[in-house]
């Protein structure tokens, strides 16, 4: 009986750091997302990145935004790659969603 119990309450607390982690991933999603909308938005003024803010913005979304712009076939002066990095992280909240 005392082993049931315990293995209840491991198994809460199982869960319970899952959705934990789940929330915090969820929310960092959330910040990608905006960072990489700014990004793309902040390329018009300052492409290089030569700002502080340019340079923090290529820092944060560098490491979704370049894999995904090696794979993508080159479209002239256009850049898809903070699309598609965009409709990942929409396909990955959804995900966590349904959990």
């Amino acid at each position: 009986m005392l082993r049931r119990i315990m293995g209840e309450i491991v198994w809460d607390k199982v869960v319970h750091s899952m959705f934990f982690l789940l929330g915090i991933l969820s929310k960092i999603l959330v910040v990608l997302q905006f960072a990489i909308i700014a990004r793309a938005l902040f390329s018009w003024f300052d492409p290089t990145g030569r700002t502080p803010i340019g340079a923090l913005l290529i820092r944060i979304t560098d490491p979704i935004i370049v894999p995904i712009r090696r794979v993508l076939p080159s479209a002239g002066f256009m850049d898809f790659s903070p699309m598609v990095a965009l409709l990942i992280i929409f396909l990955l909240q959804g995900l966590i969603g349904r959990v």
